[in-house]
């Protein structure tokens, strides 16, 4: 792939493809791609005019620029795009959409004559009136008519410079509310998606652990005892305990099985599932949680229904002190003043981000809350009950002790465990892991599958001789070992 450097200093390199180039899929998989290397700090590609900015640590622009020289139009990984991309993709579409609006604004009044500028004014207030008819038919009277009242006035004084301003100050505002709520919904989502890096993709000779951001749809993966289900899919073979209480409330575990759903954010308690990917992270029942939560009444706090009613009630009392501040005034731009300082739409709009902040703060710190009501529920609430080990406690145990028998090495037993147990991510197998990791043993896969033996532990073939880990139930009695 031909590309120019368009700017190059220590540390911060961009270049670029040309327009079309980069398509945005792609884009997310050259920046995992250049991300991957400890060198590289920061990698931002863009799918507008193809154009990459990477920040690197000093002195490994070489090595940056080799990974660019390496890639291959048609051999380019194409991902999903992750959380990052995410804020930075609604950042972009809100700074657009300013720089929009004001440069629309100022090209207008600057080189278009004030005739044509006073046809575009009465069609952009035209929106405004319509959206505050629609309040008068209801025998309302809303934010919306105030809106609408206020560019009426300084349309009959026939002011087309103020009014045009007063729309773009009032479009500005809509911009600004909805960017706020959807960084707000977007922040929530991020906190209660259960987050896992990698996971066990099936193969035609083996599981590889892979990057979550390169699972596809269609692909067949494995999650086994204590694995975290990170997207929605439905099951292609296994059987297993899965844990739903973060989708149902149900603190009990369920059997899934071939052709049974299972979602993301819900754990596997015990067994192994070999499952086919449905849909992907931006599509999954944590995404329609965040959005009943949103949108539903019934879930929503007391204290919003009431901010709404407030900010609806408001509205005649600016009307009126408007009216009032022309009779004593004789002044239609001070009255006017009157209606644009208004308060409802801070109301309604700062009551459900504060519920919604509240709930991302909560979800920091590892609690679920899927209502503002239940926020309100808890404030009044005198006595707490916890269940359930992991609640109040670490749930993270330490390998104690190794004694080997039979010949065996004590290092040479802590490998073989570790090497096995990697494929388990429940907290016993973290456990050994992370023991040999903290001791340095390196241990290469020499095993072959390894399978789970529901309730009791696993057993695999390593070098012509059975291997066992698990229960003493297992081993001692069923395995009949001394």
């Amino acid at each position: 792939m031909n590309y120019k450097i368009v700017y190059d200093k220590p540390g911060r390199i961009r270049l670029t493809y040309g327009t079309g180039s980069v398509f945005r899929p792609a884009g997310y998989g050259i920046e995992s791609l250049l991300m991957s290397g400890s060198e590289v700090l920061s990698a931002e590609a863009s799918h507008v005019n193809g154009g990459i900015l990477i920040c690197y640590e000093p002195g490994y622009r070489d090595n940056v620029l080799a990974v660019i020289d390496g890639l291959n139009k048609r051999c380019l990984s194409v991902l999903q795009k992750q959380d990052i991309n995410q804020v930075r993709e609604l950042d972009d579409a809100f700074l657009r959409s300013m720089a929009a609006v004001l440069c629309r604004h100022y090209v207008l009044k600057l080189f278009v004559p004030a005739p044509i500028r006073a046809i575009f004014t009465l069609r952009r207030a035209f929106f405004y009136w319509k959206k505050g008819g629609r309040f008068l038919l209801n025998g309302k009277l809303g934010v919306d008519a105030l809106d609408a009242a206020v560019v009426t006035a300084a349309l009959v004084q026939s002011d087309f410079s103020t009014a045009s301003s007063i729309m773009i100050l009032l479009h500005i505002s809509e911009l600004l509310e909805d960017y706020t709520r959807k960084k707000a919904r977007q922040t929530l989502t991020q906190s209660l998606t259960m987050r896992v890096d990698s996971i066990w993709l099936v193969s035609e000779h083996e599981d590889i652990l892979t990057p979550v951001s390169q699972i596809q749809v269609g692909d067949r993966i494995r999650v086994r005892t204590g694995g975290v289900i990170p997207l929605d899919r439905e099951v292609v073979s296994g059987e297993a305990l899965v844990n739903e209480p973060s989708m149902t409330g149900e603190p009990l575990a369920v059997l899934r099985q071939e052709k049974y759903s299972v979602y993301a954010g819900t754990v596997v308690e015990e067994g192994s599932l070999i499952i086919n990917v449905r849909t992907l992270a931006d599509n999954t029942r944590i995404q329609n949680i965040v959005t009943l939560i949103d949108q539903s009444e019934a879930l929503k706090a007391g204290i919003q229904n009431k901010a709404e009613k407030l900010a609806d009630s408001i509205v005649p009392f600016s009307f009126l002190t408007s009216i009032a501040t022309l009779i004593l005034t004789r002044n239609i731009t001070k009255a006017m003043s009157v209606l644009m300082v208004d308060y409802s739409c801070d109301i309604k709009l700062s009551t459900p981000i504060c519920v919604i902040s509240a709930m991302h703060e909560a979800a920091k710190h590892r609690m679920l809350v899927k209502g503002g009501k239940y926020l309100e529920a808890y404030a009044n609430a005198d006595t707490i009950v916890f269940d359930k080990t992991g609640t109040l406690t670490a749930a993270c145990p330490k390998v104690a002790k190794v004694v080997p028998f039979c010949g065996r090495t004590r290092d040479e037993v802590l490998k073989i465990s570790a090497c096995l147990e990697e494929h388990f991510p429940h907290s016993v197998a973290k456990a050994i892991v992370r023991q040999a990791e903290e001791e340095g043993l390196q241990h290469r896969e020499e095993h072959t599958e390894v399978k789970y033996v529901v309730t009791h532990g696993i057993c695999s073939m390593l070098h012509g001789e059975r291997v066992l880990i698990g229960s003493g139930h297992f081993i001692f009695d069923d395995e009949g070992i001394p």
